[in-house]
């Protein structure tokens, strides 16, 4: 009942009113957090000059974020919103004359395609289809749509419109199923796919031209416009799936595919060589070479994707980066033709890179922070950087990484009113003797003279990074708020080290890391007097809650806290409950029946024995990732062993915590937990 009065007076409490209402900076902590306005999908006009993103602002009393479309000059001038509106609009997308954004809206109750001219106007609806579009690119002549929308193959918007209302209003509740997936990331399967219409850009009545392939393009879940892009000409689609059938839960053969526009043909294998992943097809502006990523090793969703350079249309191939021990993302080409930018994670920071297209050598670009969506504007490039001292805002710099320029401060006087920790990156020998880099923020009121409790955060993946980024689920920053020393240290299997380093955890999920998390915090806990460690306590999601409930096992005496947020409590059983089993398949060395010993050989559930250390429990009824099962049977054993525990349940999320209120609630919950385990007496 105090939660729930507690949540209740946070929703008719908007942070951030005006600037007379926050007297001094205070101590950050969540609700600064999610008050911030979040930046994203910045587009480059054809000129140059001009740069339209999306901002997502908080509705707190709706518990939601709204989004509206907002322009600035490349050189930071005239920032302004250029929709108001109580619905969503995102995705804005330039002419090629620079004088109409496309949009996605929701102003008619669905998702559709919406314009707006520049000159002046209302916006105008394009599209007024019986389904969502999830997402849409525009033909480099102007005159083509290419959207995304979930039908069942075969059926057109309209036929899939009327097999759904006539689900709903009949009786039956029944599911079945034939084949995985029938459930995947947060929704179960219903036999829709997404598939990639086009349309003129005039109106019209859309082509599927993936009519009759089982698969998605963009990928579930998170798949976007980066997966799909017009050739050069505009007669045809060249999109990204995963054409597996009944593999498709155990495969990571992502192929290329081209379609042409008016449907007559069916899509072709570009990549049919390749049985692991090909991803992120851009065309050269004289649309003389496709550049894409490729993955080698089938199975492995956290292998290399080099890039790969194709002569298009029917061109031999070449592999840009061989040479280059990162992992490329999303891909730019510069105007000539000579350079390809992409991002990376590097050494704790996710940077932005530069790449030779004649001889395939890297140079840094920006090297510091984390860099997501580079679009080139002439000799400049313009993209969204966020620190772990506050949230993203737009930056642009010379092509060389000189003359660095901060275009918006969006969020500058929310970050004004808030007392920030001080981030610093240090490095230690880990397991092997391996050099491991590691982050510490220090606690907003630090005072170096006294000494300070410690959240060991522990990052999820597992091949990921705790690095320079501010995150909106897992911020030191919060933990800094309430005067902790937050610590994150990159294991053995974290990614932005080369690839031998991300590949060290397969097979060893509770060795190395481990060992790297011993060693971190003895390494810290020496260079920095400040940290207490007679009181640490450690947290984690996904893997990160994985190893919490693997440390609770082998470490019972070493932490005063542990919250373990949507861990595995035993590796065998979350094989057969989980939905992308390459995954497990792939970390564990083959199937339980064909590698039983890989699944017990740090499996925590056969440690529970050991387990003395208070612990908090979360987890979220939607995560079909790590099922809630894991969640239940982690808090039964708690609870049996009389060990002090919390289990936090929210029915309403999936593996991730993502609605305001119930991220206030989330933080809320650990910070106590750790207060009453760290600060008393």
């Amino acid at each position: 009942m105090r939660r729930a009065l507690l949540v209740a007076c946070l929703l008719a409490w908007v942070p951030f009113a005006s600037s007379a209402a926050t007297p001094g900076p205070r101590p950050f902590d969540v609700r600064d957090l999610i008050a911030f306005d979040r930046l994203s999908e910045p587009g480059v006009s054809p000129d140059g000059r001009q740069v339209v993103f999306t901002v997502s602002a908080l509705d707190l009393a709706a518990n939601k974020r709204r989004s509206d479309l907002w322009v600035v000059g490349a050189d930071g001038s005239g920032l302004r919103p250029l929709t108001r509106h109580a619905d969503n609009d995102t995705s804005g997308t330039w002419s090629p004359d620079g004088k109409t954004v496309y949009f996605l809206s929701t102003r008619s109750s669905s998702s559709q395609v919406w314009k707006l001219p520049l000159e002046g106007g209302e916006a105008q609806q394009l599209t007024a289809l019986p389904l969502d579009v999830g997402s849409f690119v525009l033909s480099p002549d102007g005159k083509w749509l290419a959207l995304s929308m979930e039908v069942f193959p075969g059926s057109t918007p309209e036929e899939t419109r009327k097999r759904l209302d006539e689900t709903a209003a009949g009786k039956v509740t029944g599911k079945v199923y034939d084949q995985l997936f029938f459930r995947h990331w947060d929704t179960w399967a219903d036999g829709r796919r997404k598939h990639i219409f086009v349309m003129p850009a005039s109106g019209g009545t859309p082509v599927d031209v993936m009519k009759d392939m089982d698969a998605d393009a963009p990928s579930k879940p998170f798949g976007g416009t980066s997966e799909y892009t017009f050739t050069p000409d505009s007669r045809a689609i060249v999109f990204g799936a995963r054409n597996a059938g009944r593999e498709e839960a155990w495969s990571t053969n992502f192929d290329l595919f081209v379609a042409p526009t008016d449907g007559s043909a069916a899509p072709r294998n570009l990549t049919p060589a390749n049985p692991a992943w090909d991803a992120h097809p851009a065309f050269s502006p004289d649309g003389r070479t496709l550049a894409y990523t490729a993955m080698k090793r089938p199975g492995y969703e956290a292998d290399r994707f080099s890039i790969v350079l194709r002569a298009w249309p029917e061109g031999t191939e070449r592999v840009l980066t061989e040479s280059w021990d990162r992992s490329a993302g999303d891909l730019a080409w510069s105007a000539d033709g000579k350079t390809l930018f992409t991002t990376s994670d590097d050494l704790g920071n996710h940077a932005l890179f530069a790449i030779d297209v004649a001889t395939g050598k890297v140079r840094t670009v920006v090297g510091k922070g984390h860099v997501v969506s580079p679009q080139v504007s002439g000799n400049r490039v313009v993209y969204l950087l966020d620190t772990l001292r506050g949230p993203a805002e737009l930056y642009s710099a010379r092509t060389d990484g000189t003359d660095t320029k901060r275009i918006t401060g969006i969020n500058d006087e929310r970050l004004a009113a808030v007392r920030l920790g001080e981030p610093t990156q240090f490095t230690f020998a880990g397991a092997n003797g391996d050099t491991v880099y590691a982050w510490v923020v220090k606690p907003a009121d630090f005072d170096p003279t006294k000494k300070y409790p410690v959240a060991m955060l522990i990052h999820g993946g597992p091949q990921g990074s705790f690095g320079d980024q501010f995150h909106y689920r897992w911020n030191p920053q919060t933990y800094a708020g309430r005067g902790y020393v937050a610590l994150m240290i990159d294991f053995h299997g974290s990614t932005g080290y080369g690839q031998a380093f991300t590949d060290a955890i397969n097979g060893d999920w509770g060795g190395k890391p481990l060992e790297d998390l011993k060693l971190g915090l003895a390494a810290a806990l020496e260079k920095y007097p400040w940290m207490d460690g007679d009181r640490v306590a450690a947290l984690g999601g996904s893997y990160g809650g994985y190893m919490v409930n693997w440390i609770a096992g082998q470490m019972p005496d070493r932490f005063k806290a542990l919250v373990t947020h949507a861990g595995n409590l035993d590796e065998r059983f979350a094989y057969f409950a989980t939905e992308e089993l390459w995954f497990p398949e792939w970390e564990h060395g083959g199937t339980p029946w064909e590698n039983p010993e890989g699944f017990t050989k740090h499996n925590p559930i056969d440690y529970v024995k050991n387990w003395k250390t208070p612990t908090l429990v979360i987890h979220g009824a939607k995560d079909f990732r790590v099922v809630e099962t894991g969640g239940f049977a982690t808090f039964t054993a708690l609870q049996r062993r009389g060990i002090p525990s919390r289990f936090l349940y929210f029915p309403d999320e999936n593996h991730w915590v993502l609605k305001p209120a119930n991220s206030i609630l989330w933080h809320d919950t650990v910070l106590d937990w750790l207060d009453q385990w760290t600060k008393a007496d």
